[in-house]
């Protein structure tokens, strides 16, 4: 009940993810984003440092418990959580941080995936 109601006040938007870069594409706006997909975090923690630019800035300029990771491997998604929260980033930074924003979201994925990348089931537990 709460989503449909602030989805209302919410953009929609498409999301490519391209292997080196992550776009995000506005309903009315064009492309708002255009970021390197790589996320930097702690090894040690699990905390996340940077996404995008600044994770990619980050890349051989850290101490050895920060790491830069590609969570996509040649178009496919090889790390889900690491993914989810690179998404979780840019969707939040697009909609300003609004706390109850609920957009409808659309992802593109490559037309040459096998079945077993592209079913649900696929995502390990």
């Amino acid at each position: 009940m709460f989503k449909r109601f602030f989805g209302r006040f919410s953009q929609d938007m498409g999301i490519d993810l391209c292997t080196a870069k992550t776009l995000v594409h506005v309903k009315g706006r064009g492309v708002v984003l255009r970021e390197p997909s790589v996320v930097s975090m702690d090894r040690n923690t699990g905390v996340v440092n940077a996404v995008g630019e600044a994770a990619k800035q980050m890349v051989g300029r850290t101490p050895g418990h920060i790491v830069a990771i590609r969570p996509l491997k040649d178009g496919v998604i090889a790390d889900f959580d690491i993914t989810q929260k690179m998404l979780h980033h840019f969707i939040r930074s697009v909609h300003g941080g609004r706390a109850f924003a609920s957009p409808r979201v659309m992802v593109g994925i490559p037309s040459g995936i096998t079945e077993v990348e592209s079913a649900p089931s696929s995502r390990p537990p």
